[in-house]
């Protein structure tokens, strides 16, 4: 199978990964929980987990990096600790259903979408720049759009954050791994990730990096304070209740360490060298409509197209039987298909990691050339 979306979960994983996970689950059983060997283990492994994380992603406290089961969780626990009824919230274009739909169970929100051409970074800090000249309670912009691979300004939507002092959430679920996530930098006060994309980690694994007192979305056992009847009030316990997934904490261990061997900039040439291929392919097929960006420092290693005449969902279905997986649809992120005028048929969409191969990239335009 040539594997292509690697956007929604990186299937092919460093063996590192898989070792980890397979030792965890005969040699640990849960951190905080006992001194025996196990589970002492088990808490050298979260604790290495965080460490390794703060390294990666600039954070000063290994005690701010908390460990979520995707990132859609360490989003909701971000957004209920910052949001509340009645409040301005700014989003881009480009948001995923993991920011629109928790802001919508809260209820009596306030949200503006700062809308901009797909592509364009400059319009959208211009837009940016206008709407935050009223008063607004908190800014949450992804890194990268999912659906285009388009890589948003994060350092200069920070910064501007940071002089109107407004919080900033920043969803990395399709940045984290391959471009720079420099918490310390940003001064964001919620950086939410999952494990088991750009990171190389199992499903079921996520990061939340935090820079303002968050809301747990849980209560329950930590391991510590037992007395206390409250969630203890200090991180990363309160927003860790009950028993971690070591398995997969340790396999996200693993991929944190394979990204610090590898380096994200390799990682992410490696990837935008397969986009300017695959761009070029599509643009030469009759029929194709393809969304990639000018300037490559604008694009990561996503990107969407559309066949003339032709359902996305039929092109996926008809590649996956040729032994290619993408992923067609509105890729649960409506907002940004209507961004970019594609809300009515969706796009079929392709996406590389580390061990995507330009052989495979060919070999996925020569079958794609055959639809038509």
């Amino acid at each position: 199978m040539i594997y292509l979306d690697s956007a929604a979960t990186t299937f092919q994983k460093p063996p590192s990964v898989y070792r980890a996970v397979r030792e965890a689950m005969a040699s640990m059983t849960s951190p905080g929980r006992g001194t025996y060997g196990p589970a002492a283990r088990a808490s050298r492994t979260l604790l290495a987990c965080r460490e390794e994380a703060a390294a990666l992603f600039q954070v000063k406290d290994p005690e701010q990096v908390v460990l979520t089961f995707n990132a859609t969780h360490g989003l909701n626990i971000a957004i209920r600790s910052l949001v509340k009824p009645g409040a301005r919230v700014l989003l881009s274009g480009y948001e995923h259903n993991a920011v629109t739909r928790p802001l919508a169970a809260i209820g009596g929100v306030q949200t503006e979408v700062v809308r901009a051409p797909l592509f364009c970074p400059s319009l959208f800090l211009e837009e940016l720049r206008r709407r935050m000249n009223h008063e607004v309670d908190v800014v949450i912009c992804t890194h990268v759009s999912n659906v285009f691979g388009y890589v948003l300004p994060v350092d200069e939507i920070a910064a501007l954050c940071r002089r109107r002092q407004v919080p900033l959430i920043v969803d990395a679920s399709q940045s984290a791994g391959v471009l720079p996530v420099t918490f310390a930098d940003w001064g964001a006060a919620f950086v939410a990730m999952p494990g088991h994309k750009g990171l190389y980690g199992p499903q079921g694994t996520g990061l939340l990096l935090c820079g303002r007192e968050p809301e747990p979305l849980l209560a329950g056992g930590t391991g510590s304070l037992s007395r206390q009847p409250e969630m203890p009030d200090f991180l990363p316990d309160r927003l860790e209740a009950g028993t971690h997934n070591i398995p997969g904490v340790a396999g996200l261990l693993a991929g944190l360490r394979f990204l610090r061997r590898r380096g994200s900039a390799a990682l992410l040439r490696h990837e935008q060298g397969l986009v300017r291929q695959t761009v070029e392919g599509l643009r030469k097929l009759p029929g194709v409509q393809v969304y990639a960006a000018g300037e490559k420092d604008c694009q990561s290693g996503v990107v969407s197209f559309r066949l003339t005449g032709r359902d996305p969902g039929w092109v996926a279905e008809a590649l996956g039987q040729r032994g290619v997986a993408v992923r067609a649809g509105l890729h649960c992120a409506p907002l940004a298909h209507a961004t970019g005028g594609t809300e009515a048929t969706g796009t079929v969409r392709v996406s590389f990691s580390a061990f995507s191969t330009a052989q495979e990239a060919d070999r996925f335009l020569r079958l794609l050339g055959r639809l038509g």
